[in-house]
């Protein structure tokens, strides 16, 4: 038997949600693995038509889930699209090119630097992709520390394009904030060690 209802909520992160039947009644937990493949990310205010088993604990969950028609979406948000450029994130590759022209100039920086921002940005990228991939089908997480440490030796520039281009983990505060600590972090650090503050630290 088939029932109706509309998507209530929906963690993207994590790949699951609740539909509020129609015909009222508790939510019905809904994963990601019980909507047709090529549906696209779902969005909260979707009707739907969906079947109810029970799950392992006896509770209620939503299986072979069709969406009805899509619901209206703000201007600038509809599937598909990249997050939204903040001025921030608009700014911060433009000011960090040029600080690290000023350092390059005023000091030594090594070649192999560059190279070194450029590997750790496409490894940001691959991990951020493999991970939003886990987060639809429920595989296992690249842990946010990683992500972290690895913006933190260099590769945010790719984190950042992956978090606007995939529209994954743009979205949750917590990380966002860490996320920029990681950046303050790196782009000091990089100043620092190729000032004369590092040759008298370790003279």
């Amino acid at each position: 038997m088939r029932f109706e209802g509309r998507l209530k909520s929906w963690n993207d992160e994590r790949g699951f949600g609740f539909i509020e039947p129609a015909v009222g009644g508790e939510e019905i937990f809904v994963h990601i693995k019980s909507l047709p493949a090529g549906s696209g990310r779902p969005v909260v205010g979707l009707l739907s038509s969906f079947e109810v088993e029970l799950g392992s604990q006896g509770k209620k969950r939503a299986k072979s889930v069709h969406f009805v028609r899509p619901s209206k979406q703000a201007p600038g948000r509809r599937a598909g699209q990249t997050a939204r450029w903040t001025p921030a994130r608009r700014l911060v590759l433009p000011c960090f090119f040029c600080i690290y022209v000023f350092v390059a100039w005023r000091w030594r920086v090594s070649p192999w630097v560059a190279v070194a921002y450029v590997v750790a940005s496409l490894l940001a990228i691959v991990f951020y992709a493999i991970d939003k991939s886990a987060a639809r089908r429920a595989g296992w997480r690249i842990s946010e520390a990683a992500l972290h440490w690895l913006g933190i030796l260099g590769g945010w520039p790719g984190a950042l394009l992956a978090q606007q281009l995939l529209r994954h983990k743009s979205s949750k505060p917590e990380f966002v904030a860490k996320y920029w600590a990681t950046v303050v972090v790196n782009i000091t650090g990089f100043v620092v060690v190729h000032s004369p503050v590092a040759s008298r630290l370790f003279a």
